[in-house]
Protein backbone atom coordinates (compact mmCIF):
# COMPACT_ATOMS: atom_id res chain seq x y z
CA UNK A 1 0.00 0.00 0.00
CA UNK A 2 1.09 3.43 -0.78
CA UNK A 3 0.10 7.20 0.02
CA UNK A 4 1.11 10.54 -0.10
CA UNK A 5 1.06 12.23 3.25
CA UNK A 6 1.69 16.18 3.39
CA UNK A 7 3.95 17.00 6.25
CA UNK A 8 3.46 20.15 8.44
CA UNK A 9 5.09 21.94 5.51
CA UNK A 10 2.96 20.82 3.31
CA UNK A 11 6.04 18.80 1.72
CA UNK A 12 4.15 15.85 0.17
CA UNK A 13 6.00 12.72 1.22
CA UNK A 14 5.79 9.16 -0.36
CA UNK A 15 4.55 6.90 2.47
CA UNK A 16 4.80 2.78 1.98
CA UNK A 17 2.42 0.87 4.50
CA UNK A 18 2.78 -3.26 4.88
CA UNK A 19 0.02 -4.55 6.52
CA UNK A 20 0.14 -7.67 8.78
CA UNK A 21 -0.94 -10.40 6.63
CA UNK A 22 -4.29 -12.15 6.54
CA UNK A 23 -4.92 -14.37 9.68
CA UNK A 24 -1.82 -12.94 11.45
CA UNK A 25 -3.10 -11.78 15.02
CA UNK A 26 -1.84 -7.60 15.00
CA UNK A 27 0.74 -6.84 17.83
CA UNK A 28 1.68 -3.40 16.47
CA UNK A 29 3.37 -1.05 14.51
CA UNK A 30 6.98 0.31 13.32
CA UNK A 31 7.89 3.40 11.91
CA UNK A 32 11.20 2.42 9.55
CA UNK A 33 13.40 5.49 8.68
CA UNK A 34 15.64 4.67 5.64
CA UNK A 35 19.83 6.09 5.21
CA UNK A 36 21.09 8.84 2.87
CA UNK A 37 20.17 8.90 -1.35
CA UNK A 38 17.81 5.55 -1.16
CA UNK A 39 14.16 5.27 -0.50
CA UNK A 40 12.01 3.11 1.68
CA UNK A 41 11.32 1.03 -1.03
CA UNK A 42 14.27 -1.09 -0.95
CA UNK A 43 13.10 -2.20 2.43
CA UNK A 44 10.09 -5.07 1.38
CA UNK A 45 12.22 -7.66 2.75
CA UNK A 46 12.89 -6.25 5.72
CA UNK A 47 8.92 -5.52 6.16
CA UNK A 48 8.01 -9.20 5.19
CA UNK A 49 10.41 -10.32 8.36
CA UNK A 50 8.36 -7.48 10.75
CA UNK A 51 4.92 -8.00 9.18
CA UNK A 52 5.23 -11.63 9.85
CA UNK A 53 6.08 -11.33 13.77
CA UNK A 54 2.24 -8.93 13.51
CA UNK A 55 3.78 -5.65 13.18
CA UNK A 56 1.91 -3.16 10.58
CA UNK A 57 5.20 -1.32 9.07
CA UNK A 58 5.67 1.90 7.80
CA UNK A 59 8.22 3.20 5.35
CA UNK A 60 8.54 6.54 4.69
CA UNK A 61 10.82 8.32 1.87
CA UNK A 62 12.91 11.13 3.09
CA UNK A 63 12.14 14.61 2.09
CA UNK A 64 14.38 15.15 -1.25
CA UNK A 65 14.57 11.33 -1.36
CA UNK A 66 12.47 8.45 -3.63
CA UNK A 67 9.39 9.19 -4.18
CA UNK A 68 9.28 12.63 -1.80
CA UNK A 69 9.23 16.01 -2.95
CA UNK A 70 12.23 18.48 -1.93
CA UNK A 71 15.55 19.32 -3.60
CA UNK A 72 17.40 15.46 -3.79
CA UNK A 73 19.74 15.38 -1.03
CA UNK A 74 18.14 18.82 0.39
CA UNK A 75 16.37 19.73 4.30
CA UNK A 76 15.13 23.25 4.55
CA UNK A 77 16.22 23.76 8.01
CA UNK A 78 18.43 21.88 10.46
CA UNK A 79 15.80 20.02 12.69
CA UNK A 80 13.40 19.53 9.38
CA UNK A 81 14.01 15.76 8.96
CA UNK A 82 13.29 15.21 12.67
CA UNK A 83 10.10 17.33 12.33
CA UNK A 84 9.37 14.93 9.81
CA UNK A 85 10.20 11.54 11.80
CA UNK A 86 7.86 13.18 14.56
CA UNK A 87 5.03 14.25 12.30
CA UNK A 88 4.92 10.42 10.54
CA UNK A 89 5.32 8.52 14.00
CA UNK A 90 2.36 10.54 16.23
CA UNK A 91 0.36 9.88 12.87
CA UNK A 92 1.18 5.94 12.76
CA UNK A 93 0.99 6.12 16.81
CA UNK A 94 -2.64 7.60 16.05
CA UNK A 95 -3.71 5.24 13.57
CA UNK A 96 -2.65 2.24 15.70
CA UNK A 97 -4.01 3.63 18.44
CA UNK A 98 -7.50 3.38 16.67
CA UNK A 99 -6.89 0.07 15.32
CA UNK A 100 -6.21 -1.35 19.10
CA UNK A 101 -2.83 -0.97 19.50
CA UNK A 102 -1.88 -0.34 23.49
CA UNK A 103 1.53 0.66 22.72
CA UNK A 104 3.17 3.23 20.78
CA UNK A 105 4.93 1.72 17.30
CA UNK A 106 8.40 0.62 17.83
CA UNK A 107 10.73 2.45 15.88
CA UNK A 108 13.73 1.28 13.12
CA UNK A 109 16.28 3.38 11.43
CA UNK A 110 19.25 2.05 9.19
CA UNK A 111 22.22 4.40 8.34
CA UNK A 112 20.84 8.41 8.60
CA UNK A 113 17.69 6.84 9.40
CA UNK A 114 19.38 5.58 11.91
CA UNK A 115 20.94 8.94 13.54
CA UNK A 116 17.42 10.57 12.78
CA UNK A 117 15.82 7.85 14.96
CA UNK A 118 18.59 8.21 17.67
CA UNK A 119 18.67 11.50 18.05
CA UNK A 120 14.76 11.77 18.20
CA UNK A 121 14.34 9.59 21.07
CA UNK A 122 17.71 10.68 23.00
CA UNK A 123 15.57 14.10 22.78
CA UNK A 124 12.23 12.93 23.28
CA UNK A 125 10.90 14.14 19.73
CA UNK A 126 9.88 10.38 19.79
CA UNK A 127 8.74 7.99 22.41
CA UNK A 128 9.28 4.70 20.88
CA UNK A 129 7.90 0.94 22.21
CA UNK A 130 11.63 -0.08 21.26
CA UNK A 131 14.53 1.49 18.88
CA UNK A 132 16.18 -0.57 16.53
CA UNK A 133 19.58 0.92 15.25
CA UNK A 134 20.99 -0.82 11.51
CA UNK A 135 24.44 0.77 11.00
CA UNK A 136 23.68 4.25 12.09
CA UNK A 137 25.51 6.96 10.83
CA UNK A 138 27.05 8.45 14.06
CA UNK A 139 30.71 9.18 12.91
CA UNK A 140 31.56 9.92 9.33
CA UNK A 141 34.58 8.48 6.97
CA UNK A 142 35.60 12.41 6.44
CA UNK A 143 39.18 13.64 6.00
CA UNK A 144 39.53 16.66 8.64
CA UNK A 145 40.48 18.70 5.28
CA UNK A 146 37.14 17.52 3.73
CA UNK A 147 35.13 18.27 6.96
CA UNK A 148 36.82 22.01 7.48
CA UNK A 149 35.67 22.57 3.88
CA UNK A 150 32.24 20.74 4.74
CA UNK A 151 32.11 23.13 7.86
CA UNK A 152 32.78 26.38 5.31
CA UNK A 153 30.21 24.98 3.13
CA UNK A 154 27.61 25.24 5.85
CA UNK A 155 27.61 29.13 6.33
CA UNK A 156 28.32 29.88 2.34
CA UNK A 157 26.40 27.55 0.62
CA UNK A 158 24.11 25.83 2.80
CA UNK A 159 21.86 24.49 0.21
CA UNK A 160 24.06 23.88 -2.94
CA UNK A 161 24.11 20.56 -3.79
CA UNK A 162 27.24 17.85 -3.90
CA UNK A 163 28.16 14.48 -4.14
CA UNK A 164 27.77 12.27 -1.38
CA UNK A 165 31.13 10.05 -2.49
CA UNK A 166 29.75 6.92 -1.00
CA UNK A 167 31.32 3.60 -2.51
CA UNK A 168 28.47 1.90 -3.40
CA UNK A 169 30.81 -1.28 -4.15
CA UNK A 170 31.08 -1.12 -0.44
CA UNK A 171 27.38 -1.37 0.27
CA UNK A 172 26.89 -5.06 0.64
CA UNK A 173 29.27 -8.26 -0.51
CA UNK A 174 26.52 -9.48 -2.43
CA UNK A 175 27.00 -8.38 -6.32
CA UNK A 176 23.44 -8.44 -7.19
CA UNK A 177 22.15 -6.06 -4.35
CA UNK A 178 25.01 -3.10 -5.63
CA UNK A 179 24.03 -3.61 -9.33
CA UNK A 180 20.89 -3.24 -8.24
CA UNK A 181 21.40 -0.44 -5.91
CA UNK A 182 23.27 2.12 -9.05
CA UNK A 183 20.60 0.38 -11.28
CA UNK A 184 18.33 2.14 -9.58
CA UNK A 185 16.60 5.45 -10.40
CA UNK A 186 14.79 6.47 -7.21
CA UNK A 187 18.67 6.48 -5.59
CA UNK A 188 20.58 9.72 -5.94
CA UNK A 189 23.97 10.61 -4.62
CA UNK A 190 23.54 14.34 -3.93
CA UNK A 191 24.11 16.05 -0.26
CA UNK A 192 24.19 19.43 0.76
CA UNK A 193 26.23 21.02 3.26
CA UNK A 194 23.02 21.66 5.73
CA UNK A 195 22.24 17.83 5.44
CA UNK A 196 26.19 17.06 5.83
CA UNK A 197 25.96 19.63 9.34
CA UNK A 198 22.55 18.12 10.63
CA UNK A 199 24.17 14.44 10.08
CA UNK A 200 27.88 15.13 11.60
CA UNK A 201 25.84 17.16 14.88
CA UNK A 202 23.05 14.53 15.27
CA UNK A 203 26.06 11.69 15.54
CA UNK A 204 27.80 13.77 18.30
CA UNK A 205 24.62 14.35 19.69
CA UNK A 206 23.31 10.75 19.91
CA UNK A 207 27.06 9.58 21.17
CA UNK A 208 27.15 11.82 24.17
CA UNK A 209 23.76 11.63 25.03
CA UNK A 210 23.61 7.62 24.86
CA UNK A 211 22.28 7.61 28.72
CA UNK A 212 19.10 9.21 27.24
CA UNK A 213 18.07 6.00 25.40
CA UNK A 214 16.58 4.50 28.42
CA UNK A 215 14.08 2.85 25.94
CA UNK A 216 14.63 -1.21 25.06
CA UNK A 217 17.52 -0.40 22.33
CA UNK A 218 18.94 -2.77 19.47
CA UNK A 219 22.28 -1.42 17.97
CA UNK A 220 22.94 -3.73 14.72
CA UNK A 221 26.30 -2.49 12.84
CA UNK A 222 28.79 -3.63 10.07
CA UNK A 223 32.10 -4.21 11.93
CA UNK A 224 33.31 -3.35 8.47
CA UNK A 225 31.51 -0.33 7.67
CA UNK A 226 33.38 1.92 4.96
CA UNK A 227 30.33 4.09 4.91
CA UNK A 228 30.32 5.26 7.76
CA UNK A 229 32.86 4.77 10.85
CA UNK A 230 31.54 1.54 12.61
CA UNK A 231 33.72 3.43 15.50
CA UNK A 232 30.58 5.71 16.45
CA UNK A 233 28.41 2.55 16.56
CA UNK A 234 30.88 1.38 19.32
CA UNK A 235 30.94 4.51 21.10
CA UNK A 236 27.25 4.57 21.50
CA UNK A 237 27.31 0.77 22.39
CA UNK A 238 29.59 1.54 25.45
CA UNK A 239 27.65 4.57 26.66
CA UNK A 240 24.01 2.77 26.10
CA UNK A 241 22.36 1.64 29.26
CA UNK A 242 23.02 -1.85 29.68
CA UNK A 243 19.94 -2.72 31.23
CA UNK A 244 17.88 -1.90 28.24
CA UNK A 245 20.54 -2.36 25.80
CA UNK A 246 21.50 -5.19 23.02
CA UNK A 247 24.42 -4.57 20.68
CA UNK A 248 25.76 -6.66 17.79
CA UNK A 249 28.34 -6.56 16.06
CA UNK A 250 28.85 -8.29 12.83
CA UNK A 251 32.51 -8.32 11.48
CA UNK A 252 33.52 -8.27 8.22
CA UNK A 253 30.17 -7.41 6.86
CA UNK A 254 29.72 -4.17 4.77
CA UNK A 255 27.46 -1.51 5.73
CA UNK A 256 23.72 -2.86 4.33
CA UNK A 257 23.60 -5.41 7.20
CA UNK A 258 20.22 -6.56 5.69
CA UNK A 259 21.10 -6.75 2.23
CA UNK A 260 24.52 -8.66 2.96
CA UNK A 261 25.72 -11.82 1.38
CA UNK A 262 23.91 -14.73 2.61
CA UNK A 263 24.19 -16.85 5.18
CA UNK A 264 24.84 -13.28 6.44
CA UNK A 265 22.05 -11.38 5.72
CA UNK A 266 19.26 -14.36 7.49
CA UNK A 267 21.49 -14.79 10.25
CA UNK A 268 21.21 -10.18 10.72
CA UNK A 269 17.27 -10.56 9.57
CA UNK A 270 16.67 -13.50 12.47
CA UNK A 271 18.62 -11.69 14.99
CA UNK A 272 16.54 -8.79 14.53
CA UNK A 273 13.23 -10.86 14.09
CA UNK A 274 14.30 -12.96 17.61
CA UNK A 275 14.58 -9.47 19.76
CA UNK A 276 11.66 -8.22 18.45
CA UNK A 277 9.83 -11.19 19.31
CA UNK A 278 11.17 -11.08 22.71
CA UNK A 279 10.07 -6.90 23.32
CA UNK A 280 6.44 -7.96 21.90
CA UNK A 281 5.97 -10.65 23.54
CA UNK A 282 6.81 -8.62 27.03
Amino acid sequence: MTADVRLSDGTATFVRTWPVPAGRARRGSLLLVHGLGEHSGRYGHVADRLTALGLEVRGYDLRGHGRSDGPRGSIPHADALLDDMRFLFDDLDRRGRAAGDDAAPLLLGHSLGGTIAAAGTAATWVAPRALVLSSPGLALHVSRPRAALLGLARRLIPDQPLPNSLPADKLSHDAREVAAYRADELVHDRITPRTYGFLADAGASVRRDAARLTVPTLLLAAGDDRIVAARGARELAARLPPTTATARFYDGLYHEIFNEREPDRTRVLDDLAAWLERQLSR
